[in-house]
C-alpha cells in the first residue's frame, strides 16, 4: 500500500493501520455518494465541505444521467446517498431521486431541516414541499440535528437553526416520517460542538428521543453520531483556537483497530459535482483523487467496477476522524 499524504510521523494513519496488522482494501460498491451541489443556505462552523449561499458548484444534467446508468448497469449499487452542500438546491436532485427509485435502489438523502423553510438562497425557489415529495419517493431522510438543545444547535449553525429544524422535524413527522408503522425512515446525526468525541452513539439516541418527544412530541428512527473531522472549516477553526494538535492527538490516542476494519471508504464510492471519482467525501473535500489518477481525475463517465474495487485506497491524517472510539461514518458509529 502507498504512503500516507499526512505530514508528520506522528499522525502517519496508513502506519498505524499496519502496526496494527490491517490491510484496508476495497471489499465493494454498495453505496454511491454523490455531493451534487455546495450551495447551501447554511454556513456551518463544522462544514468540511465550505458549502455557503455564495457557492455555484452545481451537477449537470450529463453527468447526473451518467450517474443513474451507473446505477442501472450495476445491480450490487444499492443505495444512492445524496448530499452537499444542500442536495436538494441542484436542478438534478429530483431526476436523480426519481430515476433511482425507479431502479429500485435506496436513496438516502442528507436533508439539514432548515431548507423547507429558508429555500434557494440564490434564486428565492421555495422548498416547503420537500417532505412530501419525499414521502412519495419513499426516500431515506437523514438530518442533522447538533443538539436537542437551542443553545448548542444554534452555536454551530446558526441563530434560528434550532427553531426552524425542530418545526422540520414536525413537518416530516406529519407526513409519516419517524413513525413506526410508517415505513419512512428518518435518522439523526449528531455531531460535538467542539473538539472533543462523540459521547456512545446509543447513549445519545435514547437522550435524544427522549427529550424530543417530551419537549416537542417529536419521533425518529436513529441517530448517528459522528466525528468532527478535521479538515477544512473545522480544522481552520482548530487551529486558530491553537488546539489542533490536541485534537489530533485525542484522535490518534483513540485509534480503534476494530473501527478502522469497517471505514466506509471500504465500501463505497464517492463523486462530486464534476463527475471525479473519489474513495469518500472527505478525499473529495481535499482534492485527493483516487490512486493512479492524481493527474487526470478518474470521472462516473469512465468509470469501471472491476478496476475500482483494485484501487489502492488513499489515506491521511484525518483518516484518524473515522476510527477514533467507535467509529466514525455517514451512517454513525462503525464498532
Amino acid at each position: 500500500m502507498r504512503k500516507t499524504d499526512s505530514q508528520p510521523e506522528t499522525y502517519d494513519f496508513l502506519a498505524k493501520a499496519e502496526a496494527c496488522g490491517l490491510a484496508l482494501t476495497p471489499r465493494s460498491i454498495s453505496t454511491l455518494q454523490v455531493n451534487v451541489t455546495k450551495l447551501c443556505n447554511q454556513a456551518c462552523r463544522h462544514c468540511h465541505v465550505d458549502s455557503s449561499p455564495q457557492r455555484t458548484e452545481h451537477l449537470s444534467g450529463e453527468t447526473a444521467a451518467q450517474i443513474l446508468a451507473v446505477l442501472k448497469s450495476n445491480p450490487e449499487i444499492q443505495t444512492l446517498d445524496l448530499t452537499g452542500g444542500a442536495p436538494e438546491l441542484s436542478a438534478e436532485f429530483s431526476g436523480l431521486v426519481r430515476g433511482a427509485r425507479a431502479l429500485d435502489r435506496t436513496v438516502m438523502v442528507r436533508h439539514n431541516l432548515t431548507v423547507q423553510f429558508d429555500g434557494n438562497p440564490q434564486t428565492g425557489e421555495s422548498m416547503t414541499d420537500l417532505p412530501e415529495f419525499f414521502a412519495d419517493q419513499r426516500v431515506v431522510v437523514i438530518s442533522s440535528l447538533p443538539y436537542y438543545q437551542e443553545y448548542f444547535t444554534d452555536r454551530q449553525r446558526g441563530s434560528g437553526v434550532f427553531d426552524k429544524s425542530i418545526e422540520g422535524l414536525k413537518r416530516l413527522n406529519e407526513v409519516g416520517y419517524g413513525r413506526d408503522d410508517s415505513g419512512l425512515i428518518l435518522n439523526l446525526v449528531y455531531n460535538p460542538a467542539g473538539a472533543f468525541l462523540p459521547a456512545p452513539q446509543d447513549e445519545l439516541e435514547a437522550d435524544f428521543k427522549r427529550e424530543l418527544a417530551e419537549k416537542f412530541d417529536i419521533e425518529f428512527n436513529a441517530l448517528f453520531a459522528i466525528t468532527n473531522m478535521p479538515i477544512h472549516r473545522f480544522r481552520d477553526d482548530l487551529a486558530r483556537r491553537g488546539t489542533l494538535s490536541s485534537y489530533m492527538d485525542k484522535l490518534v490516542g483513540a485509534f480503534n483497530p476494530t473501527a478502522a476494519e469497517g471505514i466506509m471508504c471500504r465500501d463505497m464510492m464517492n463523486i462530486a459535482h464534476d463527475g471525479t471519482v473519489y474513495d469518500c467525501d472527505f478525499n473529495q473535500m481535499l482534492g485527493l483523487n483516487t490512486e493512479g489518477h492524481e493527474k487526470t481525475a478518474l470521472t462516473i463517465h469512465d468509470f469501471e467496477p472491476a478496476d475500482f474495487l483494485k484501487r489502492t485506497i488513499r489515506f491521511g491524517e484525518h483518516c484518524f476522524g473515522c476510527t477514533a472510539g467507535s467509529g466514525s461514518s455517514c451512517g454513525g458509529e462503525v464498532a
